[in-house]
This record gives C-alpha cells, structure tokens and sequence, in this order.
C-alpha cells in the first residue's frame, strides 16, 4: 500500500477542541476499511453518552477494538494494511495511572508498535497543561505524565496538529 501523507500523526486540543472528528477525517482520507482503537471506559451515563456520539459519526467502514490499558497490543493486531485512530492517549494514560501500570513501560511498548506499523496512524490527546495549576498531587502528577506522552509521541510524529476551537492548527509537518 503506497502511503499518502504522514505515517504517524498526533492532534492534540482541549476538551471539546474538535479533536476526535479532525481525526476521523484524516483516518477516512486512507482506504478503507478503517480500525478505531477506543480507550474509553463508560462508567457512567456522562461518558456512554460521549461514546455514543462517536459511534454515531463512524460507519460500517470502521472497525472498533476497545482497549483501555493494552493499547500497544491493539495497535500490533489491528491489520496491517488499515489505517488506525486512536482516541485518546488522554483516556488510556488515565486508566493506566488507576490500575497501577508501569506508564512508561506502557509508553514504550507503544512506541515500539507505532514503529511496526506500515499504514497511517493517528492518535488523539489532549493538551492539558494550559490550564491552571491542578490543586493536588495526583492531579498534578496526571498533568505532568500527559505532557511527558504528549512529547514522546509528538517527537516521532511526522505531523502534530493543534485544534482550537474546531480550527486545525499545524505544529509539526504537511497538512
């Protein structure tokens, strides 16, 4: 498969920013079919409804792996010639900090199987040091491993995209 555009590309916003669907017209801009990677866990009726929403923009073109700790794994499975989005790397490093994992070992087995990978990968997080300083240690150790993953993915990126208020802004490479 000749690869069209960037092989790995990171876009990152706040809440609400746009993110996820800038994402999934990226992914849609590779041949079909498409594998969605989701890290999202729905613990309560908030969280099922924002998961909803997202199923309901994909088609039957999608393919969907839930994988809220084992992304790396995720990623070495999904087929080699499919274009994959991963959304997010925010909701993973979360569940990753509320089992206990080893998140820079997490880190670099994802790291490991981005590099694997022959097709397009596009990956969502958020930016979340723009903010206010978080008023406790968990909350601030949270805010510090996301901009340490957020700069680890963005250093191999080909492309980083910036989304502030639905409106793609390019960091790094091509659009």
């Amino acid at each position: 498969m000749a690869i069209h555009g960037p092989q790995l590309t990171l876009v990152l916003g706040g809440a609400r920013s746009g993110k996820s669907r800038y994402a999934e017209q990226a992914v849609m801009a590779s041949p079909e079919p498409w594998t969605y990677i989701a890290t999202a866990e729905a613990f309560d009726d908030e969280m099922r409804a924002r998961i909803a929403e997202h199923c309901g923009r994909r088609g039957g073109q999608w393919q969907t792996v839930e994988a809220p700790l084992d992304l790396a794994g995720a990623i070495a499975a999904a087929p080699p010639a499919q274009a994959v989005l991963v959304d997010c790397l925010t909701l993973w490093l979360n569940n990753l900090m509320f089992k206990n994992c080893d998140i820079d070992a997490e880190t670099q087995r994802l790291e490991t199987a981005l590099a694997a990978r022959q097709s397009p990968s596009v990956l969502v997080s958020n930016e979340v040091g723009s903010g206010i300083v978080p008023d406790n240690a968990e909350a601030r150790r949270f805010r510090d491993l996301q901009g340490r993953l957020n700069q680890r993915i963005a250093a191999r990126a080909d492309r980083v995209v910036l989304l502030v208020a639905g409106l793609p802004m390019m960091v790094k490479g091509q659009s």
